[in-house]
């Protein structure tokens, strides 16, 4: 019986009232690296937020026993404004927080880690450019470089790889391989199926409840695709939270 990173007791969360995620169960193994599957609007983005503390439960409980600092949280691209005026160092710098807090200066070891971690995602040479100049696959390396610096126990990724070249894909993947060698516990939502078939063991496949959740090769099966899909179709946005039947 391997030690949970992170556990999920019934856990319900909702937005204005109505479930988003609906009364999961189980277990994140510390080390796992695991790929959270499902349709569109499925709550996969909803429990990654949950986890981080972002939404608080309707429902059940999220236990980790972890900082805040010791999760490393990559949102969607989407979310973050890139028309801030920041430079990429100074980006991949905001990972050493949990060294320098919120007023702390950055030391000369923060500094050599941040350009490191750069170099280490193929941006060596870009420390002075402004985020807002960079292309989508550009950006997303500059957060996986800002990961590195956080040095995290937990990591956790919403839509990782979406709208970005299949190099940067294949280089970002590579650094997830290296965490999850390195023991390190990575989860990430995901929407491309043969991503999560390649290359990552485990899978929670979700369409606002559970249905699976365990090695990938047994959960991404047909019959549970094809269950997801139809939950999701016939999913009542209207509805009102579920109440626990015990």
């Amino acid at each position: 019986m391997r030690t949970p990173a992170v556990s999920l007791s019934n856990l319900t969360v909702t937005y204005d009232r109505h479930p988003a995620v609906h009364h999961v169960n189980g277990q994140i193994a510390e080390g796992s690296l695991t790929a959270i599957a499902g349709p569109n609007g499925a709550g996969k983005s909803t429990l990654l937020k949950a986890i981080i503390g972002e939404l608080r439960p309707a429902e059940g409980r999220i236990e980790h026993g972890l900082r805040r600092t010791e999760i490393g949280y990559l949102p969607q691209a989407a979310e973050i404004n890139r028309r801030f005026p920041i430079s990429v160092l100074d980006t991949v710098l905001l990972g050493t927080w949990k060294n320098t807090g919120a007023f702390g200066g950055v030391s000369g070891k923060d500094r050599a880690d941040a350009m490191h971690a750069l170099q280490a995602v193929g941006l060596q040479g870009f420390e002075r450019r402004s985020i807002g100049s960079l292309s989508a696959g550009q950006f997303q390396r500059v957060l996986f470089a800002r990961l590195l610096v956080q040095d995290a126990k937990v990591i956790l990724l919403d839509e990782p790889f979406t709208a970005i070249d299949a190099r940067t894909t294949r280089d970002l993947l590579e650094i997830v391989r290296n965490w999850h060698g390195e023991g390190r516990t990575v989860v990430a939502v995901l929407h491309d199926f043969e991503q999560v078939r390649q290359h990552f063991p485990e899978t929670l496949l979700i369409a606002r409840e559970l249905i699976a959740w365990g090695p990938t090769i047994e959960v991404m099966s047909v019959a549970n695709l094809s269950r997801a899909r139809a939950m999701a179709e016939r999913w009542d946005e209207n509805a009102a939270v579920c109440e626990d039947a015990a």
